[in-house]
């Protein structure tokens, strides 16, 4: 029979490995947004069709943390701040898939650019975003692994800076193609990455909202209202 040391390790493992599932499937979508903004960038079908390809490892990924999360609250029964992880991660996890569907759709669109004439300054302009959206994601993710509430903060409120470059972006590709009905084509394709990337920012804030939960069992939103209301009070 198993004793009670043996019992609590193995649940600690089990938690152990929840938490690196998260890492590694965070792994996996920070290095699909990446190669995505380079097949783009580049023209390259080749990486645009293996971002794709390697977008069924997140989604497997998102399935094996799902069960393991609900394995560990149904066998476990975990209270406080070990449920708060379990469940946080089936949320994070849920929002990785998404980002891994982000990046795949804009490896997808980057394959239909190839060969038209667009421009270095939108080119440099989704990478600008690109970048912006990655660090969010690294953000987040860093937020969760450490539970750090502060960092957490820090994603939400520099979601705005993907949100501006966005609606620039918009305002340009829609200018460019005003100006010549040939651009249409390449214009909409590229609207379509610069929404993909702004979404991949929303999705990224909602890490954080979880990191934010971990670490303090409260909402990041409710949190903010109250400062917001205590700030107006003084």
């Amino acid at each position: 029979m198993p004793t009670n040391e043996h019992i609590v390790a193995s649940y600690e493992d089990e938690l152990t490995e929840l938490a690196r599932s998260i890492s590694e499937m965070g792994g996996l979508v920070e290095k699909a947004i990446a190669n995505a903004a380079d097949a783009l960038v580049r023209n390259d079908a080749e990486l645009a069709l293996a971002t794709v390809a390697a977008d069924k490892k997140v989604d497997a990924m998102q399935k094996e943390i799902d069960e393991m999360a609900v394995s560990i609250i149904a066998r476990r029964q975990p209270m406080a701040s070990d449920l708060r992880l379990v469940i946080a991660s089936i949320h994070v996890a849920n929002d990785l898939e998404r980002i891994g569907d982000m990046a795949k759709s804009t490896a997808r669109r980057s394959t239909e650019i190839d060969g038209l004439a667009a421009s270095t300054q939108f080119k440099n302009g989704m990478r600008h975003m690109a970048d912006l959206a990655l660090r969010q994601v690294k953000l987040a993710l860093d937020a969760f692994a450490s539970k750090d509430k502060d960092m957490a903060v820090e994603v939400v409120e520099r979601d705005t800076e993907v949100d501006a470059l966005y609606v620039s972006l918009f305002r340009e590709l829609l200018t460019y193609m005003m100006e010549d009905p040939r651009n249409i084509t390449m214009c909409t394709n590229l609207l379509f990455c610069g929404k993909n990337l702004e979404r991949v920012g929303d999705h990224a804030t909602n890490i954080a909202e979880q990191a934010y939960f971990m670490a303090t069992g409260n909402t990041l939103t409710s949190d903010i209202e109250d400062i917001k209301r205590e700030q107006i009070k003084s």
